[in-house]
């Protein structure tokens, strides 16, 4: 079995990019996949180092809109998931990450509020 992985580089300029390494001198192809459709295949660059590649994809704008959208870099034959973006937007992603922060902040108040406690008993 090849050991296929692909490392998450950086996402700027709404272009994805990382780093393919396998065990073959050839790379699998890669596909793109956005909720049940492929909608593409990545650009891949040969690397420096032997059997590394450069992969990179354009996020596609007319796939973002209101909620979570993932997209997912797959090896086509084997269709496994080697890589993935998630992108949040939205009104209602922002009611729900404020309500996340705002219940992170009560528990860690909760949890300053005992801590303290402990420590004046002690």
């Amino acid at each position: 079995m090849d050991a296929i992985t692909l490392t998450r580089t950086r996402l700027a300029g709404g272009i994805w990019e990382g780093l393919l390494a396998t065990s073959q001198n050839v790379p699998p192809r890669l596909s793109l996949r956005h909720q049940d459709d492929i909608i593409g295949e990545p650009e891949m660059l040969a690397a420096d180092a032997p059997r590394q590649w450069f992969v990179r994809f354009r996020l596609p704008l007319d796939r973002l809109s209101d909620g979570v959208q993932t997209f997912i870099v797959e090896d086509t034959d084997t269709v496994d998931a080697l890589a993935h973006e998630t992108i949040i937007a939205g009104a209602l992603a922002d009611d729900d990450l404020h309500g996340e922060v705002a219940l992170l902040r009560a528990e860690l108040d909760l949890l300053k509020r005992a801590f303290r406690r402990h420590c004046a008993e002690t």
